[in-house]
């Protein structure tokens, strides 16, 4: 009986974990929150505020050199996301955090993205939108009325497909 007990209330503290993960996956900002303030010193050497955002569906992605998984999802980005919709009213900004711009530089050439590029030094960019210690690997559909309309953590098919066809349906 107390092992019994015992395993229900693992597998409910393991079950509510799950579950808060699932809800913010790391997260401050949802589904439907006006999107924060930005301004982003750009790799050709602009500074972009959220103004110039204004009207366009927009992607954020938060990338850094070290993250394997982000290496993963560049070149799908890169294909699939803005050589398809970077003519319409739409952009998908990387935005590397956590790095010196020399080793950033050095990390988009490698991965040949043509996509802009944001640096994020400090990572107080990332730190708007996640909770502390959140890992990189996001994404952040925003809408034209600039309202966060997707969320997407890691790079999984399935979700990757499903932020395309949000996109698609934004614009």
């Amino acid at each position: 009986m107390k092992n019994a007990l015992l395993l229900t209330l693992f597998v409910g503290i393991a079950v509510f974990g799950v579950t808060q993960n699932e809800t913010n996956r790391g997260y401050k900002i949802k589904i439907g929150d006006q999107l924060p303030d930005l301004e982003m010193e750009m790799r050709n050497g602009e500074v972009w505020n959220s103004e110039k955002l204004n009207g366009k569906v927009v992607v954020l992605q938060f990338t850094g050199s070290w993250c394997s998984v982000c290496r993963r999802e560049m070149p799908a980005l890169e294909e699939q996301v803005w050589q398809q919709f970077k003519d319409e009213e739409f952009l998908l900004i990387g935005i590397d955090t956590k790095e010196a711009k020399e080793k950033v530089d050095v990390f988009i050439e490698k991965m040949g993205v043509t996509y802009p590029i944001a640096y994020d030094p400090e990572g107080k960019i990332f730190s708007d939108f996640t909770l502390e210690g959140a890992g990189v690997t996001r994404n952040i559909v925003v809408n034209k009325n600039g309202e966060i309309a997707f969320l997407t953590r890691l790079y999984a098919e399935k979700e990757f497909n499903s932020m395309v066809e949000k996109i698609k349906s934004l614009l």
